[in-house]
């Protein structure tokens, strides 16, 4: 993952597929395709899994709400749905054990009815779940009917109004670490080079009008050496996310656009707000969605909405009005008042729902899944892979390389593709996990016990990597910041090995510390771009333009978040 080599690479070489975009998509299909033999390049305009794939719920799941509504709309489309879901959770979690865990999320109800409606569907959920697992995969604890008791035990600040509680099981993930173990696996297949910050700015095409190379610019450029040059491949793949139109219609104008982007936000409170270890789902909300609290990192994770979203330029933030939304959803749950004053952080993302196919010029293969789609434009043969999720990543980079593959008639012709071959490859961080890490670490004795278990769950069986930064300098085991457990080897670690270029990159994707705290992340910049400076060589007024402009950033985070608040609540912070 050294991103100078990489560059040099993708300037010279030829490949056999260019995968535009390094979310959750872009990411699985370019691990799928490196282990079929494919020559893959992989690039992305901003950091790894900075847009939608990096502000999801980070939660693994079947689809509860599918199974509503396949039952009440006898759909049973939507039941597979949930079937493939549920089959590709227990997978996610069983190749990226350190990444991933099943979680338990307790639903409470005010009426005996509603215990009983959510218990039968909770209990058909989880028969689905069981009845799909493999042998190598096996199913996660069945749901339960929890007495009030039981359910305070759960969630200690649970409303002593509640009648009862369904608990249920399903998956969580740390989002942006999953992606980035998948593009560190396809990269050390020796198939894959992997950039981040590259721009596409235009599309080159031959006499047939097909694409042959993208013009990119690198946007992390010394000023003393060209930022632009050419990648060149025999297929494109755009796995854009809600932005796949711009690169679809720079391969083809007269395409129709496909994606209706859709707001959602979520908010960071502190654990003690509902105590414990489990999870809360609420089933209906004003809007008809459900909402999540979930424990993530010490604190927890409350969303989502779902808003049309139109300026696509702008990065989505937390708004006030959003905050009140989801505050006045959690309150009735609660034993006690919560007030924006308690959010200590927030993220907003894109959803890039697909729109219905009205246009020409493209073939579509229309998945076993409802909610992705590859496009194959018979002009350009650009590659769309659009719609989906994180929990059906696999099937999706699975779908779109089977396309990828036939066009190429690489290896065997079309009509003996290499299969996939992600279902049982361990991912990075994977191969030499234990349990046993945590205790060697523990054993070290310089080490708190939560930032071994952080190391632990972070890298895996990498851990060690990041410690054996603090030989080389001990003063490396300092934390970034004394309320959480991160230490400054994973600053370095993160430069070297995971291309982080920005203070942003660090805080934000590599340890999640701006989605957990804003005021904490923006005390940690100057510790941030002081280890920084020293791996990539920044001035000192580089690194203090660099400490402002991320300060001024998380400043306009919260300003936002606190637009238009009315005097009946306290502001954010």
């Amino acid at each position: 993952m050294n991103r100078n080599d990489a560059l040099k690479q993708l300037k010279e070489e030829t490949y056999d597929l260019c995968i535009i975009g390094a979310g959750a998509s872009g990411a699985g299909c370019a691990l799928d395709a490196a282990l079929r033999g494919l020559k893959v390049a992989l690039i992305d305009r901003s950091d790894f899994a900075s847009e939608t794939s990096g502000k999801s719920t980070k939660l693994i799941h079947g689809g509860v709400r599918y199974l509503e509504q396949a039952f009440k709309k006898l759909d049973f489309a939507q039941l597979r749905q949930v079937k493939h879901g549920l089959n590709e959770r227990s997978i996610l979690i069983s190749i990226a054990p350190h990444l991933t865990q099943p979680l338990g999320l307790v639903t409470p109800v005010f009426h005996w009815w509603q215990g009983l409606y959510y218990w039968i569907g909770l209990k058909l959920y989880s028969w689905f779940a069981h009845w799909d697992a493999s042998k190598n995969h096996p199913p996660m604890p069945g749901s339960k009917w929890l007495n009030k008791q039981k359910a305070l035990q759960l969630i200690p600040g649970l409303s002593p109004r509640i009648h009862s509680a369904v608990l249920y099981y399903d998956g969580q993930m740390n989002d942006t670490r999953f992606a980035l173990a998948l593009i560190q696996s396809a990269v050390n297949s020796g198939n894959c080079t992997a950039a981040n910050y590259l721009e596409v700015l235009s599309l080159e095409k031959n006499d047939q009008h097909q694409i042959t190379a993208v013009s990119v610019k690198n946007l992390a450029a010394d000023h003393s050496e060209p930022s632009e040059f050419n990648i060149r491949a025999k297929v494109f793949l755009n796995c854009t996310g809600p932005f796949a139109d711009s690169i679809r219609k720079m391969a083809n104008p007269d395409l129709t656009s496909r994606i209706r982007p859709s707001k959602g936000v979520h908010l960071t409170l502190p654990n003690a707000i509902l105590g414990g270890n489990y999870a809360l789902l609420i089933p209906k909300t004003s809007d008809g969605r459900m909402v999540f609290a979930l424990p993530f990192e010490g604190e927890t994770i409350l969303g989502t909405t779902d808003e049309p979203y139109q300026t696509m330029s702008n990065e989505p933030v937390l708004q006030a009005s959003e905050v009140r939304f989801l505050l006045d959803t959690l309150q009735p749950y609660l034993s006690k008042p919560v007030i924006t004053g308690a959010v200590q952080a927030g993220f907003g993302g894109l959803r890039p729902l697909l729109a219905a196919n009205t246009g020409a010029g493209a073939r579509h293969t229309k998945s076993m899944l409802r909610d992705h789609e590859v496009e194959t434009d018979s002009k350009s043969r650009l590659i769309s892979l659009m719609g989906g999720k994180w929990t059906t990543y696999r099937i999706m980079a699975k779908d779109a390389v089977d396309v990828a593959c036939r066009i190429l008639h690489h290896p065997f012709g079309m009509m003996h593709i290499p299969s996939s071959n992600t279902q049982n490859y361990k991912l990075e961080g994977a191969q030499n996990y234990s349990p046993a890490i945590l205790e060697t670490l523990l054993q070290s004795g310089s080490l708190s016990e939560s930032t071994c278990q952080h190391l632990t769950r972070t890298y895996g069986g990498k851990a060690f990597d990041v410690t054996s930064l603090i030989q080389e300098n001990p003063e490396l085991k300092q934390l970034v910041h004394p309320e959480y457990p991160f230490i400054c080897a994973e600053i370095v670690y993160s430069v070297r090995q995971e291309m982080a270029l920005s203070i942003r990159d660090f805080l934000a994707r590599r340890i999640r510390l701006e989605i957990l705290n804003w005021n904490a992340s923006r005390q940690a910049a100057s510790t941030v771009a002081m280890w920084m400076s020293k791996e990539l060589n920044w001035t000192p007024d580089m690194m203090e333009s660099n400490i402002l402009a991320y300060q001024k950033l998380i400043d306009s985070f919260i300003d936002q978040a606190n637009t238009a608040s009315n005097s009946s609540h306290s502001p954010i912070l």
